[in-house]
């Protein structure tokens, strides 16, 4: 699958999913990936919290890693530095999840194309919760 930039493409994945995980979910709400996941909950998401120093987070029960979840996220949503990425994304792969979205600033190349190669959508450098309010409401 190619990496998704066309805006049409990324309004489909935003309105086909229902479950996000959210990996380096933080518990302190002046953080972004709190603050952005909230919104997501809001807007109608399952948020899934991975975090393995966190038992909660926004209600929900936080997993130490991917492999750990409670159901298949559609999309596995990072917050992680790019050094951790790849083994990020090769967990999504392994749980066999629809999308990867890497928040800004967490580009990584390599790590992109391998997703994109086991056909999963891939989003890179973007906000989910800049491009859900610009292509949803």
């Amino acid at each position: 699958m190619p990496i998704l930039e066309a805006d049409a493409d990324i309004r489909r994945l935003l309105t086909d999913a229902k479950t996000i995980a959210v990996v380096g979910l933080s518990a302190d709400p002046a953080r972004d990936s709190h603050a952005i996941a909230a919104f997501l909950q809001r807007a109608g998401y399952r948020i899934l919290p991975v975090n393995p120093i966190i038992s909660s987070v926004l209600g929900e029960r936080s997993c130490p890693d991917l492999d750990h979840l409670p159901e298949l996220p559609d999309i596995v949503d990072i917050f992680r530095r790019p050094e951790h990425v790849p083994n990020i994304v090769e967990a999504a792969i392994r749980i066999g999840t629809k999308a990867v979205w890497m928040q800004l600033g967490v580009g990584h190349g390599a790590a992109a194309r391998r997703a994109s190669e086991a056909g999963l959508h891939v989003v890179v450098d973007r906000c989910i919760l800049v491009e859900h309010r610009r292509l949803i409401r």
